[in-house]
């Protein structure tokens, strides 16, 4: 058994995929760098898409609270989100921008970051991830509409193919008077470019 493997977790066979992998790459797990590599990249793997087990209604709970006469726009700007490309297991990281109008509740503001941690911690495209947010939303907190927007850079078009350095996609979501009132979305786009 190499120093590598005798300092895995027993039965953790994502780090031992790890160690296979540096394997793969000509490197040698047992190097004094490389000792607890494997343990650390299973243990940062798990965390970046512990997304999968979260379920939106869990995490909103009971944060909706009844607010009648209230039918203006709620935005919640510039949430920081990073994720893994689910095509080259790159990191993609940005900002969502996320806006709703109640419809006799509101949602608690914490709620709207913890979606967007759901939703990025998984392996995603930035397009799905978007829609993903705007719908859970939707179907949560049941508004007249919500509209997302999402900002990111990807390091999968930063570091190789392209390699086109700080481009930014730009993704967007619109449901409800979102989608149907150009008004309504015009207000929310103009809230979110103040922030630039």
């Amino acid at each position: 058994m190499s120093i590598a493997a005798a300092s895995l977790t027993p039965g953790d066979e994502l780090a031992e995929t790890v160690a296979a992998l540096l394997e793969q790459l000509g490197e040698n797990p047992d190097r004094e760098g490389l000792l607890e590599t494997p343990s650390r990249v299973a243990e940062s793997l798990r965390y970046l898409t512990e997304g999968y087990a979260a379920d939106p209604a869990t995490i909103v709970g009971d944060a909706l609270f009844a607010l009648d006469g209230y039918d203006d726009m709620v935005v919640v700007k510039d949430i920081a989100f990073f994720s893994l490309c689910e095509h080259h297991l790159l990191p993609f990281f940005g900002r969502a921008h996320i806006a709703y109008v109640p419809d006799g509740r509101v949602v608690g503001l914490s709620k709207l970051p913890r979606l967007v941690d759901a939703y990025s911690h998984r392996l995603q495209l930035q397009e799905r991830m978007t829609r993903e947010i705007a719908e859970a939303i939707n179907a949560v907190v049941t508004p007249r509409g919500v509209g997302v927007v999402v900002e990111g850079r990807h390091l999968c078009v930063e570091m190789r193919g392209v390699e086109k350095e700080s481009s930014q996609t730009v993704t967007s979501c619109m449901l409800g008077v979102f989608r149907s009132d150009q008004r309504t979305r015009t207000e929310f786009l103009s809230h979110i470019q103040q922030s630039h």
